[in-house]
């Protein structure tokens, strides 16, 4: 008896979405100078942080600078804001 080959049906497209959980926590790579990498984790240890509260922290006052919301509170604030 010849043996059946596995299916190679594809998983539907809600199979590749990110779940909320998953979209809550996503991860980059980025790269820094030796000596800003240095500088860095240096600051987090006087700071008693780990790296990414810095991160968070930084990212943050970025967003600020830039008048963009960092949360959903945020925007629909200023949705509501633009719209009245």
């Amino acid at each position: 008896m010849a043996q059946r080959k596995p299916s190679k049906a594809r998983p539907s497209r809600s199979a590749h979405r990110p779940q909320a959980t998953e979209r809550a926590n996503r991860r980059k790579l980025i790269a820094f100078e030796p000596e800003v990498f240095e500088a860095l984790t240096v600051l987090a240890r006087d700071r008693m942080q780990d790296f990414q509260e810095l991160a968070d922290e930084a990212f943050a006052d970025l967003l600020k600078k830039h008048g963009r919301p960092t949360n959903l509170k945020e925007a629909l604030r200023a949705s509501a804001k633009a719209r009245g």
